[in-house]
C-alpha cells in the first residue's frame, strides 16, 4: 500500500483538533438533538430543517434543494466557482415516524434507533465545521457540507444522485466524503452495486374448485423461486442475490389474481450484476411460459412485470487517489490501521461517475444498526480519535491553505 505520508500539522489545524476535545460534549448534545427528530426515508423534512438551522448557527448560509438535501458552502481561498469537496452524512433512517426515538443513557452508552446510522455522522460534520472555524483553518477548495436524503433502502441514494447528476454543484465536485458507520479503520473505496425489483405475476384468478385448471401465478412464482435456488453466483467479484418478500392472494380457496416477490441483486462488478439481472429475467419469462403452457390461456394468461425499486451503481476509487491516501494517512495518524472495504453507501454515486469518493467512518464504538436497540459509546478517548481522523482527512483533501 502506498503511504501518503504524515498529515501536515499547522497551528490552525492543531487548534481545530484541540477544539474537538473541548467541544466533545456539544458534539454529543448534537447527536441527541438530531436522533430524536423522526426522519424516515421520504419524510426527512423536519430533521433537515433543524440541521439547516444548526449549520446556519455556525456561520453558513444553508439551502434545502429540490429533493430535500441540506447544502451549505464553506468558502476556501480559491477562486469563486472552483472545485468543491463534499462532506456528507445522511438525514434519513430506516425507522417509521411513530418509532420511539428517546435516547436511553447508560453512562457513556447511548441507545436510540438511528443514533449510529447516521445521527452521529450528521453531528460529526457539524463538529468538523465548528472545529475549523474555531481553529481558523483555511482550505484551498470550498467545502460543501451536505445532509442528504434517501440513503436508506428504497430511497435509492436519491439525495446524492441528485447532487451529483442534476444540481448546480454537479460539475464542481472534485472529491466526496460520506461520513457513515462507526469503526475508524473501515474506509470504503469500492461500491457494491445493487438492483432491487418487485416481481409481479398476474393471472385470471378464480375459484379454487370451479375454476381449477386456470393458470396460477403462485405456481409460476414457485418456479421462479426454485430457479433462483439453482443460480451460481461468482465469489469474485462478490455477487449475491436474495428472494426477500412475498405477497399476494386473497383467500385460501381462490386462485390468486396477483402475487409478488421482492428480489435484491448485488455485485461489486457491474458486468456480473447485469448477468445476474439477465438470469432473473430469463427465469421469470420461463416460469410464465411454463405455467401458460401447462394450463392453457383460454380464460386468460399469466403475465409478468418487474417493477424497479432500486438501482445502485457499482464503482471504485483507486487506492492511489489523493482522497484515499489522505484518508489512510489520517486514520494512521490516530493509531488505527486502515481496512479498505466495499459496501453500499452514498459514495456509490460519485464513484460510478468517476468522482474520487470514500465512505469515512465517524468513529467511536457502536452497533445494532437498523435495530431498535442501536447504540453508540461516546466515551471521549475513542470517539475523539475517530473525529480527529475525519477532520484530518477532510482538511488534507480540501487542501489546507494555512
Amino acid at each position: 500500500m502506498k503511504d501518503a505520508g504524515p498529515v501536515a500539522e499547522s497551528a490552525p489545524l492543531q487548534a481545530a483538533l484541540d477544539s474537538l476535545d473541548a467541544a466533545h460534549e456539544r458534539f454529543v448534545e448534537d447527536i441527541v438533538k438530531l436522533v430524536q427528530i423522526p426522519a424516515p426515508t421520504f419524510d426527512e423534512a423536519a430533521r433537515a430543517q433543524v440541521f439547516a438551522e444548526m449549520l446556519q448557527a455556525e456561520g453558513l448560509e444553508p439551502e434545502i434543494d429540490a429533493v430535500g438535501n441540506v447544502i451549505a458552502l464553506r468558502r476556501g481561498t480559491g477562486a469563486e466557482g472552483g472545485p468543491v469537496i463534499v462532506a456528507a452524512a445522511h438525514l434519513d433512517t430506516v425507522f417509521t415516524a411513530d418509532t420511539d426515538l428517546t435516547v436511553r443513557r447508560e453512562g457513556t452508552l447511548l441507545r436510540a434507533p438511528g443514533i449510529a446510522d447516521d445521527a452521529r455522522g450528521l453531528a460529526a460534520i457539524l463538529a468538523f465545521l465548528r472545529a475549523m472555524n474555531a481553529g481558523g483553518v483555511d482550505t484551498g477548495h470550498d467545502i460543501l457540507f451536505v445532509g442528504d436524503v434517501g440513503e436508506e433502502g428504497l430511497g435509492d441514494l436519491r439525495g446524492i444522485r441528485h447532487l451529483c447528476t442534476e444540481s448546480r454543484w454537479k460539475d464542481r465536485i472534485a472529491g466526496f466524503f460520506t461520513f457513515d458507520d462507526i469503526r475508524t479503520e473501515d474506509l470504503t473505496i469500492r461500491a457494491i452495486g445493487s438492483r432491487r425489483y418487485r416481481v409481479v405475476l398476474r393471472g385470471p384468478g378464480g375459484h379454487s374448485l370451479n375454476d381449477f385448471g386456470r393458470p396460477n401465478p403462485a405456481i409460476a412464482l414457485g418456479t421462479v423461486l426454485s430457479g433462483m435456488g439453482d443460480i451460481s453466483a461468482p465469489v469474485t467479484p462478490r455477487t449475491t442475490f436474495c428472494a426477500s418478500t412475498l405477497a399476494g392472494g386473497t383467500t385460501i380457496n381462490s386462485i390468486p389474481e396477483e402475487v409478488s416477490l421482492g428480489v435484491d441483486l448485488r455485485s461489486e462488478g457491474m458486468e456480473e450484476l447485469a448477468q445476474l439481472d439477465a438470469q432473473l429475467r430469463a427465469l421469470v419469462d420461463a416460469a410464465v411460459t411454463r405455467e401458460n403452457a401447462r394450463c392453457g390461456t383460454e380464460h386468460g394468461a399469466i403475465t409478468a412485470e418487474l417493477v424497479t425499486l432500486g438501482d445502485r451503481p457499482a464503482g471504485a476509487t483507486p487506492e492511489t487517489a489523493p482522497i484515499v491516501q489522505a484518508s489512510i494517512a489520517a486514520i494512521r495518524a490516530e493509531g488505527f490501521e486502515p481496512e479498505l472495504t466495499c459496501s453500499s453507501t452514498d459514495a456509490n454515486i460519485p464513484m460510478s461517475l468517476g468522482i474520487p469518493a470514500v465512505k469515512f467512518s465517524h468513529g467511536g464504538a457502536g452497533g445494532g444498526m437498523h435495530r431498535l436497540d442501536e447504540w453508540i459509546d461516546v466515551s471521549p478517548a475513542l470517539s475523539l480519535r475517530g473525529l480527529r481522523a475525519g477532520l484530518r482527512a477532510l482538511v488534507a483533501t480540501a487542501g489546507q491553505a494555512n
